[in-house]
């Protein structure tokens, strides 16, 4: 019985010394931990994009790779089934459409919704290049008065509609945000439209690639005095494009 429970229960020295060097380096939990997220991160810039389906249709987007923090998070909360059922809570004629937060699955008509969120924000992302033309999508967040950093609402997104620009607005702007739009920028608002009013506050991390036009179709539905949607309009779900 001795023999047995020995041979069972007892891992020889020898052994265990023979493991360590075929393991190599011992390594603490959190480095395991961040490989694991730089495993996932190398696989999601390889997605080809996403398709929101809500209740009136579909819309394709595809996540920047120069935002991957952003591109990661969202992605990861769509394998977690997290915008499953939400409604599109926000949605102002000229600007465009929000979804994604929480509190929004199971509210009833005349609840005051958009305030609920996964529990963390992230870290604003500004990329040169990247602004607020028509159909990107962008990340919400608080005020600055309560948001000195600029950080991003952890869940919920934006798809913009956006309006054309004049050159004469474009400037009065530039003086009243503190932000100087370059040439392309004023090209791009002046011909395509956008939001030019969030540049350099506000931080993007996708685009649109089809259906921008059922964004347009939302964004002029009737809706109450908070921006809500009359009618709720949800999101069923969000797949994965591998």
């Amino acid at each position: 019985m001795a023999d047995y429970e020995t041979q069972t229960f007892v891992t020889p020295a020898a052994f265990i010394s023979d493991l360590i060097k075929k393991a190599g380096k011992v390594r603490p939990l959190s480095e395991l931990q961040n490989q694991d997220t730089d495993n996932n991160s190398a696989a999601n810039s390889k997605i080809k994009g996403l398709v929101i389906e809500t209740d009136l249709g579909n819309i394709s987007i595809r996540l920047f790779n120069s935002t991957p923090r952003y591109r990661d998070n969202f992605i990861k909360l769509v394998r977690e089934n997290y915008y499953d059922g939400l409604l599109i809570h926000r949605v102002i004629k000229g600007f465009g459409i929000q979804s994604g937060a929480a509190d929004t699955r199971y509210s009833e008509p005349d609840d005051v919704v958009g305030w609920k969120g996964p529990g963390y924000t992230l870290p604003a992302h500004f990329v040169p290049g990247l602004y607020h033309k028509r159909g990107v999508v962008g990340s919400p967040r608080k005020p600055d008065t309560e948001n000195v950093r600029l950080r991003s609402d952890g869940s919920q997104f934006y798809i913009v509609t956006g309006r054309i620009y004049t050159d004469n607005e474009l400037d009065i702007l530039e003086k009243e945000i503190n932000h100087q739009f370059t040439d392309e920028q004023r090209n791009t608002y002046k011909t395509i439209g956008g939001a030019p009013h969030l540049d350099g506050t506000y931080s993007v991390f996708g685009e649109v690639t089809n259906g921008l036009e059922l964004a347009d179709q939302i964004s002029l539905v009737d809706v109450k005095s908070d921006f809500r949607p009359k009618k709720d309009i949800r999101v069923k779900k969000i797949r994965i494009l591998e």
